[in-house]
């Protein structure tokens, strides 16, 4: 089974798939191998237009929706 989640909210849509690349990119922003990522959990405030994300438990970041 392939699933898919979009949010929407003010007008905005946004793809699972799309934040996720998203947290990568971050965490390679600031100098992190994206292949060391073994777990991602994505926190999505779309009231703040904000998404908070933790990388295997011990790496926080976020990032504009």
């Amino acid at each position: 089974m392939k699933s898919e989640l979009t949010i929407q909210f003010a007008g905005k849509d946004s793809k699972e798939s799309d934040l996720v690349a998203a947290a990568k990119a971050d965490y390679k922003a600031k100098g992190n191998k994206p292949a060391d990522i073994k777990k991602l959990a994505l926190y999505v405030q779309p009231e703040n237009s904000i998404v908070y994300y933790v990388v295997n438990d011990d790496f926080e970041g976020e990032f504009q929706l």
